[in-house]
């Protein structure tokens, strides 16, 4: 004679049955939203409008108070023109290094619906935020492209290792979004502190920023509920190899995404004792890099992934509250 269910399993069962349907509904609702609010570079930035021009001593691309070197005395003593100059090599080094991480993540992406079965509602939205991150490349390079600086984005011995990237969802889809929020969410907590100071940007800056800011924050959104749904649900090594793990992705992507560009400090000769007063022991630039992290953090914290183990690895990698 069959058993019944207990009431805690019947219970936890429809827990289960429930959070589902939750998290398919917010599937949904962002795969409308990609369908009802999107942008097309080619379409919605006006390249060609004299005001969005890109000149190299345009004064608008002075470095902003966000980037720690803008109010340094080395820098302040250099020419208007020089100025400019590092200012737009420097956004347009953090436009070249988003196109070429959207690549991987792009790369991942498919790999990950790749396996996914009939019916899901993942994969829909996976597309869309594939065709998003493809337009957020061309119009990442467009705008390298029109500065016509020598930049190249990410060092030639990361950028080899950053194959493995799109890889990992063969292995752990849950690593894969948190490696997709470690180059997200610092950009993002960037680009919008960008955007609340009185500072005047030139309109090409501004468009892209906000295109971006807007796409992405679907994106955030739909890997921090893909982990809400899955991490509590992993066998306990499983979870505890991902939050030994995290802390190591998130330190190391926080600093390639906010890192001082190598070829941008030999151009313009930044001592490199300004260098290393700016960036490297500067308790505000280390602030910085923490909380840029810091909603990824919360939510690690949140699932499950944050222990008496792991927490020394966030300390280890500065990224500890």
């Amino acid at each position: 004679m069959t058993r019944a269910p207990s009431s805690t399993t019947a219970r936890e069962t429809d827990e289960r049955v429930a959070d589902r349907s939750a998290y398919e509904a917010v599937i949904q609702r962002l795969s409308k939203a990609s369908v009802d609010k999107h942008w097309e570079p080619y379409k919605d930035i006006p390249w060609e409008d004299p005001e969005f021009l890109v000149d190299q001593t345009d004064p608008r691309w002075e470095l902003p108070g966000v980037d720690k070197l803008g109010a340094h005395p080395w820098y302040r003593s250099r020419s208007p023109e020089t100025r400019a100059r590092i200012g737009l090599w420097r956004l347009a080094t953090a436009m070249k290094i988003g196109l070429q991480f959207e690549n991987l993540l792009k790369r991942g992406l498919l790999n990950y619906a790749y396996r996914l079965p009939n019916g899901s509602p993942e994969f829909r939205y996976v597309y869309h935020e594939t065709i998003e991150e493809g337009h957020h490349g061309m119009m990442f390079q467009e705008f390298v492209n029109r500065t016509e600086l020598p930049v190249r984005g990410m060092p030639g011995p990361l950028s080899l290792l950053a194959q493995v990237a799109p890889w990992i969802p063969l292995i752990s889809t849950e690593l894969f979004f948190v490696f997709v929020l470690g180059g997200e969410d610092p950009i993002d907590h960037v680009q919008r502190k960008l955007l609340k100071d009185d500072r005047v940007r030139h309109p090409l800056e501004e468009t892209i920023m906000r295109i971006h800011i807007a796409e992405e924050a679907r994106h955030i959104s739909f890997a921090r509920h893909y982990l809400r749904n899955r991490v509590p649900r992993m066998p306990h090594y499983r979870r505890l190899m991902l939050g030994v793990a995290s802390p190591i992705i998130l330190g190391i992507m926080a600093r390639i995404m906010l890192a001082p560009p190598g070829p941008m400090i030999r151009r313009f000769a930044i001592p490199r004792d300004v260098v290393t007063e700016v960036y490297l022991r500067n308790p505000a630039a280390k602030q910085e890099i923490r909380d840029s992290v810091g909603k990824t953090r919360e939510l690690c914290t949140e699932i499950g992934l944050v222990n008496a183990l792991t927490r020394p690895i966030w300390q280890a990698m500065g990224i500890w509250a």
